[in-house]
């Protein structure tokens, strides 16, 4: 089985096509068809800050549902899934862009969008093993020891929001801690989150997550070859946003 596992979309809509047309697939029918026989893999936050959030939205809703590509949610998708619940959610670091995007829509799409998220969310893996023993794509982190598990409350939060400092940013975004350097485990583990300017190799992990939406660019991971593909952003580029490793 051969995979394309592509980083955080945050709303990048047109990055996400010209991605997926770099990588080889075309679009018929709305779904990606590869050549190869390969298959995309999302690793979570389709939407929020960028420009075309409900795009995303609709295009991994229609592909996902017809067995098109594998997809994990992210911290991103998880809050949104609990706006559209009707659960108390602060409109802030980012989702106040896809709300608006939402309440634009005639009010028919926005019901039909909303149920169509809300499914794809329960229905979609916190972490999928894409292949035994060997690929796992996960939104922010893994720990060898879950692997196999059913998330519980605690899992779910690591996998979605990875492990944390317990201290916050001035802004209020938590300070994350260097997880991969502690994953041992056999399959590899690509994941997301935290954007770094290049997708970072740490042991048996791969964060492909190089920050499209602050402005840089939007990549995947090809497997099994472990090679990047990438597209630049159209967006701002916001350099406090990146996450700098010691090593």
């Amino acid at each position: 089985m051969k995979f394309d596992i592509i980083g955080d979309i945050h709303g990048c809509y047109e990055e996400l096509l010209t991605l997926i047309h770099k990588l080889g697939y075309e679009l018929k029918h709305g779904l990606p068809v590869h050549p190869d026989k390969r298959t995309l893999a999302l690793v979570g936050d389709l939407t929020d800050r960028g420009p075309q959030s409900v795009d995303v939205m609709r295009f991994v809703i229609h592909a996902y549902s017809h067995g098109a590509i594998r997809y994990v949610p992210g911290n991103h998708c998880f809050k949104l899934y609990r706006y559209l619940k009707g659960n108390p959610v602060k409109l802030l670091h980012g989702i106040e862009t896809t709300v608006n995007e939402i309440k634009k829509l005639p009010l028919h799409e926005q019901t039909e969008l909303s149920h169509e998220f809300k499914q794809l969310f329960e229905k979609a893996p916190l972490y999928d093993v894409l292949i035994p023993d060997e690929l796992i794509i996960a939104h922010a982190a893994m720990k060898e020891k879950d692997i196999g598990r059913k998330p519980n409350k605690q899992m779910r939060s690591y996998l979605l929001f990875g492990a944390v400092t317990g201290e916050t940013w001035p802004d209020g975004r938590t300070v994350r801690k260097d997880w991969a350097k502690e994953y041992h485990g056999k399959p590899w583990i690509v994941y997301g989150h935290t954007p770094v300017k290049e997708p970072r190799f740490v042991g048996r992990t791969v964060n492909i997550d190089t920050g499209c939406v602050f402005g840089h660019q939007l990549s995947a991971l090809t497997y099994p070859e472990l090679e990047t593909v990438s597209v630049p952003s159209s967006m701002p580029y916001d350099d406090s946003r990146f996450q700098h490793f010691t090593s």
